[in-house]
């Protein structure tokens, strides 16, 4: 019986943001985000893991390749957040909210669209060693 093995591949970045929600008051927006809320921004150091998920191919050993999930990591994701203001410098976040959540949904959604349909793949984004995603779920 063949198993799925998983590849995981670890990147990191630095962006900043600020939550916040057009619609709310200036009040609620505090209540909700906090500190996060600053209209001044404030920044992370983000740590990424890509796991991606198949069969190993009987050639050539791999379920996927390594260097080309680096390659598609760093052009999809790291030269376009890293060093950035999310919320300003980025089109993906020019409408959504920079979350934890939505920022390992958009990563998913830019990486899942560069591979091939049947690997499986999920993003876990550690906003600090304590606050961590994972997209998706389970």
């Amino acid at each position: 019986m063949a198993y799925k093995t998983a590849i995981i591949r670890k990147e990191h970045f630095n962006a900043a943001h600020r939550l916040h929600n057009p619609h709310w008051s200036d009040e609620k927006n505090r209540e909700i985000f906090g500190k996060c809320n600053n209209p001044n921004y404030h920044g992370h150091n983000y740590d990424l893991e890509v796991k991606v998920i198949g069969f190993i191919d009987e050639d050539s050993g791999y379920v996927m390749d390594a260097k080309i999930l680096k390659n598609l990591i760093r052009e999809l994701v790291v030269e376009k957040f890293d060093h950035k203001n999310l919320n300003l410098d980025t089109e993906e976040f020019k409408n959504v909210n920079p979350t934890a959540e939505n920022i390992a949904k958009v990563i998913f959604e830019l990486l899942r669209g560069a591979l091939p349909d049947e690997l499986e793949l999920k993003v876990k984004l550690y906003e600090t060693e304590r606050n961590i995603v994972e997209y998706p779920a389970g």
